[in-house]
Parts: C-alpha cells; structure tokens; sequence
C-alpha cells in the first residue's frame, strides 16, 4: 500500500511540475529505480508511459495558445521514432548498472542546463529558427540523436530538446510546445520496447496507476502556471535534481 501511494503521489507532483513549467519528468525513472529498487526496464516503462500523457495534454494546451509548430514538430518527430527505438535496442545491450548512471548523469546534466539556461524575455527571442525547419535532413537528424538518447537514458525529451530548440533560434514557448509534442513521438517506441521486458500482469496494474496521477497532476500544474513564478519553480527543479543525482553518482563511484 505504502509503495502505491508513493508511486501517486510522485506522478502527481511530477505531472504538475511539467504541467507548470514544461521540465521534471526525467524525476520519474529515478524515482522507479533508485527509490523502488525498479529494474530499469519497468522504470523506464513507466516513465515514458507517463510521457506521452503528459506530452499529448501539455502539447494540445500550447497549441490552443498558438505555441505549437505542428509542421516543424512532425519533421523533428520522424527522426524520433527512429531514434528512440535505436536507444531502446542500445538500452538492451548495456548492462544495467551502466543503464543506471547514465540516467544519473542525465539528470545531473539536466539540472544544470536549466540552472545556466537563462530565459529570454518574449520580445527578446530570435525569429531566425524558422530557417531549421527547412532544412529537412537537419531535422531529422536532429530528432533522431535526441530520440535516441532520451529513449535510451529516461530523459523525456522537453529537458534535452527544448533547449537544444532554443539555442537554434526557436521562440521559448514554441520550443516548449514542440519538445512536448515531441516526447509522445519518443515515447510509443519507448514504452513498446521496454514493456516487452517487464511482466506485464504485475507491472499493468501501476502503469494505470501512473497514467491516471500524471495526467490529474498535468492538468492542475497547466491550468495554474500564470501563478507561479516560472524561474523560481525551474531553479528548485534543478537545484533538487542536482544533489539527487550527485548523490547517487557519488555512492556508485
């Protein structure tokens, strides 16, 4: 029961962190291995389940605000799926503990990408993004490194793709609003692949569980981030996923 109720709540408070600010969801696979004791197989499973849902509800509510490039989301997505079903078979072959600390110095990365990344103000952002999105084969490839190593590693996507957007010249809002939509793409493969190495009778009845708190906790952290101060919220995000990963490394190594 104790274990049940830690799984809801994580996924709640998981959900509404990237309901409001877009980023926390590479927490998840930790959380399943690292505190669950988890194989990395269900953890993963899980997580990018989570993913999709939180990546469909976060991605219709950008679209709704005019925030989301669906012909450039699509391009980057096909490389995607190729790339995240390439880091599922990767994942497969590296032995688990391996598995385990790149996940640890994902997170670790991820946190301090957020910490240093600086927000610029809407008037502020570059316009000339618009040039990638016509340059197909960068696209693609682009989408596909980027499948590859969030499907292989846990990442999600938003955390590693959203700036990765930003830094080629793609408005913030948009960036978000694609690396959202991206991470459903990043996330079918995923969850296919890791499913088929999990028990599906005893890991089913969490997977609903999971889906059913993530999506509740999206929804709140969407309908209330004009509340909340953004760059506060990031910088405790990425201050907590610091230590945590530090931590772990540190008792690996």
């Amino acid at each position: 029961m104790g274990t049940w109720l830690m799984i809801g709540a994580a996924n709640i408070v998981v959900g509404a962190l990237v309901g409001l600010c877009g980023v926390a969801g590479f927490l998840l696979p930790m959380f399943y291995t690292a505190s669950l004791g988890m194989s990395v197989s269900e953890g993963l499973a899980l997580s990018f389940a989570a993913f999709i849902v939180s990546g469909a509800l976060g991605s219709w509510n950008y679209k709704k605000a005019g925030n989301l490039d669906v012909k450039f989301g699509l391009k980057l997505s096909v490389g995607s799926l190729a790339g995240a079903v390439l880091g599922v078979k990767l994942n497969m072959i590296i032995p688990e503990d391996k598995v385990k600390i790149l996940l640890y110095l994902v997170v670790l990365l991820s946190g301090i990408s957020i910490l240093l990344r600086k927000d610029k103000k809407e008037t502020e952002e570059k316009t000339e993004g618009a040039s990638i999105g016509k340059n197909l084969p960068a696209v693609l490839l682009l989408g596909a490194v980027t499948g590859a190593i969030c499907s292989m590693s846990g990442a999600g996507g938003p955390v590693l793709v959203m700036p990765l957007l930003v830094v080629l010249g793609i408005p913030v809002r948009t960036a978000v609003g694609v690396a959202l939509f991206n991470s459903v793409f990043i996330g079918i493969p995923a969850v296919a692949g890791y499913l088929s190495q999990c028990r599906i009778h005893k890991i089913l009845p969490v997977l609903l569980l999971a889906l059913i708190t993530h999506g509740a906790g999206v929804y709140f952290g969407s309908k209330n981030a004009a509340r909340i101060n953004q760059k506060l919220l990031k910088k405790g995000i990425a201050v907590f996923s610091i230590i945590i990963a530090a931590c772990k490394l540190g008792g690996v190594f």
